[in-house]
């Protein structure tokens, strides 16, 4: 059994409880926002092409994967500009090595740089917790070779689904490192409480109004 499933048995926090708010919550917002939805799907299309909604594998619960869906922010071949920007620029390639993620980053088109900065590339993923691929607030979605960053605090990560928001969101998350994050994924699941999801998702709230995003 690899790392990523090794901890395959063990139990969800939270419960039934968290899952009922998650599906309650979810259905509403997709109700709620579909017409904002469909607008940023169809500027996408105009203004970028298709595809306006693209598919990461990410690991879910009990280390399963899922497709996490995301309105795309960046250019249909990010694979090839990002490794042409990393070839020429080796800081760039440091920053990456270590944060997987780049400040100034080449790939993001003008109106996925607006999405990400107001949250709203990441409205679809309402449809991963209603399917039970995510949770609102929990760990942040992480990819099958980000695993070994984790290392043991693997144990926490495969005990919640991962969430739309959580503590590295709400914790100014473009000045938090990657080593950082982890610790905050773990922090999570080892003091979860209802009360402490709602407190997170209020700081979403301001943290979208005030455009802390990506």
């Amino acid at each position: 059994m690899d790392q990523a499933t090794q901890f395959f048995r063990v139990k969800l926090i939270g419960g039934d409880s968290k899952r009922v708010f998650d599906v309650i919550l979810s259905a509403f917002a997709i109700v709620i926002l579909a017409p904002l939805m469909a607008m940023i799907y169809l500027l996408i299309v105009i203004t970028d092409g298709r595809p306006a909604i693209i598919r990461h594998r990410r690991l879910g619960p009990y280390g399963s994967t899922f497709p996490c869906l995301k309105f795309r922010t960046m250019v249909v071949d990010a694979a090839e500009v990002l490794a042409r920007h990393l070839d020429s620029n080796p800081e760039a390639r440091e920053e990456w090595l270590q944060n997987h993620k780049l400040r100034n980053d080449p790939r993001i088109t003008v109106f996925g740089a607006i999405l990400r900065k107001t949250s709203l590339d990441e409205l679809p993923q309402f449809f991963n917790v209603l399917l039970g691929h995510m949770s609102l607030v929990g760990p942040r979605p992480i990819t099958p070779d980000e695993v070994r960053h984790y290392k043991d605090a693997m144990l926490f990560y495969c005990q919640t689904r991962p969430g739309i928001t959580g503590l590295w969101q709400v914790s100014g998350r473009n000045r938090v490192s990657y080593s950082q994050r982890v610790k905050l994924d773990e922090e999570y699941v080892a003091n979860w409480s209802f009360k402490r999801d709602l407190v997170i998702l209020m700081k979403t709230v301001v943290c979208v109004v005030r455009m802390d995003g990506s």
